[in-house]
């Protein structure tokens, strides 16, 4: 038998009795997972010193060994996600509407857990703590399969949470991390229809799509984040260039950081240098359309595969739309309906682009960067679904829930 098939069988099993724990036993258990994490900081960043020293022989991009690193601030952050989580109230078994039918039976909508969640992932650690954090207070089972890259650091906070869990009433089995490293194991997990209920992949758009095109399981697709930034023919000079710049660089290796830019055709030469500008002075690497490749001397010659593709770097492709109803067209196009935002003085504009853009976070004069759980005010997130089934956006507590119908009767038979 595969491990990561009697890890799922064991996790079935763990269901009920995680259903039926109580909100205080579930934030003790938490506020003791975040107290285990910074008792055992040096043991962790330990473990992913080996992680990063491997990272960096196979020749992995900057990007993608910053978001494998972890140090001091990173694991007090994961920390504060615990107590952020452990503050917010308990999803479980809360009564979303009721209402009493003519015949008398009365019908209440009440929330429940999702059941296992199977959670597959890339060169993310703290993906695993927000995974085990939300899953455990949403009620919800867990079953962990990170990268080889972060094998180390992933294996080492599965085991310091997973010990505080299981000696403190959680049931044995409700966490689990897949150690085997072989590709075969992700195979059998997307079969698993007897005792997983949903897959959460996060990752490149590549693996997303090899998640959706073969698993069997459900799949809350999340992640992948081709952003957009439009500026508007009116705009605000100086907010662009903040909000341009925070988007690409603040931190160019997350889903939410500005991929695409895009300016109205009427916006002068001198503000798109201007903007390019202060990119540049950050190290963004430009890759323009005809005409932005014409204007701008530092700039490299766009390709098609660069409008679909998801940098994580310091990289940005930018171009010109004849107005806001190209935009919205090449962006519902382009984009993976992440987030995308509109600089704009212009609020006719402003409320079309909100409505018009397909996307699951769309914004109006503020940096994509703000697509986050924890700054949604959500504690954590377990990702941000681009899909519309069963949930969208930044995925906390609630979105890790499904609805269950308690019917109550006195003895009402259908005629």
């Amino acid at each position: 038998m595969y491990e990561v098939e009697e890890k799922a069988k064991r996790a079935f099993l763990t269901k009920v009795k995680l259903g039926e724990l109580n909100t205080e036993i579930k934030n003790s258990v938490l506020n003791l997972m975040a107290e285990a994490l910074i008792k055992n900081k040096e043991k962790i960043l330990e473990e992913n010193k080996k992680d990063l020293v491997k990272g960096e022989e196979k020749g992995l991009s900057k990007s993608l060994l910053d978001r494998l690193l972890l140090n001091e601030n990173r694991i007090f952050s994961m920390v504060q996600g615990i107590k952020d989580v452990v503050s917010l109230p308990d999803p479980v078994g809360e009564i979303v509407e009721g209402t009493t039918r003519p015949n008398g039976l009365l019908i209440i909508k009440k929330r429940v857990p999702l059941g296992v969640i199977g959670m597959i992932y890339e060169a993310r650690p703290n993906v695993t703590v927000d995974a085990i954090t939300l899953c455990l207070k949403s009620g919800n089972a867990i079953i962990l399969r990170g990268g080889s890259e972060a094998f180390n650091s992933n294996l080492i906070l599965y085991k310091i949470l997973s010990e505080v869990a299981y000696k403190n009433g959680i049931p044995n089995g409700a966490i689990q991390m897949i150690e085997n490293t072989d590709r075969k194991e992700v195979e059998i997990m997307f079969n698993l229809i007897d005792y997983i209920d949903v897959i959460i992949p996060r990752g490149s758009k590549t693996f997303i799509d090899f998640v959706k095109r073969n698993s069997r399981v459900p799949v809350i697709e999340t992640g992948a984040g081709v952003v957009h930034i439009y500026i508007d023919k009116d705009f605000d000079l100086e907010m662009a260039k903040k909000i341009v710049v925070n988007a690409k660089v603040q931190k160019p290796s997350v889903c939410n950081a500005v991929e695409k830019l895009l300016f109205h055709k009427d916006v002068s030469k001198e503000a798109i240098i201007e903007i390019l500008d202060e990119l540049r002075k950050n190290n963004v690497e430009i890759i323009g359309d005809k005409f932005i490749y014409s204007i701008y001397k530092e700039s490299k010659l766009a390709t098609e595969e660069d409008w679909d593709t998801e940098y994580l770097d310091l990289k940005i492709t930018v171009g010109i739309v004849e107005d806001i109803d190209e935009a919205i067209e090449h962006i519902n196009k382009h984009s993976t309906h992440h987030s995308e935002t509109i600089i704009s003085r212009n609020y006719e504009n402003i409320i079309k682009f909100l409505n018009l853009v397909d996307s699951a976070c769309v914004y109006a004069n503020a940096s994509t960067r703000f697509s986050d759980g924890g700054e949604f005010g959500l504690g954590a997130e377990i990702g941000i679904s681009t899909q519309k089934l069963h949930t969208r956006g930044p995925m906390g507590l609630r979105e890790l829930t499904s609805i269950k119908y308690i019917i109550f009767g006195s003895g009402q038979i259908r005629k």
